[in-house]
């Protein structure tokens, strides 16, 4: 567990930029970035015990972020 959320900035060093400009341009990116940091935010509420939460949906928020990360990685590819 970190004590920071995981930022798609600090996953994909070097592509700010092209993440930024996706942003902007790629409705489709835009919105997953937005849900990442959504599910991210909410895996750590859930890991800190400021929002407890229940194994599974824990595991669930991961594989959720997980594919959301696999979608991000095609695409900045």
């Amino acid at each position: 567990m970190s004590h920071t959320p995981n930022e798609l900035i600090d996953m994909f060093p070097g592509q700010a930029d092209k993440i930024h400009a996706l942003k902007t341009e790629n409705g489709e990116f835009a919105r997953i970035f937005d849900e990442y940091h959504e599910v991210t935010r909410e895996i750590h509420r859930g890991e800190t015990n400021v929002e407890p939460m229940d194994d599974f949906h824990m595991e669930e928020l991961r594989k959720r972020r997980l594919l959301m990360l696999d979608r991000v990685t095609a695409i900045l590819k």
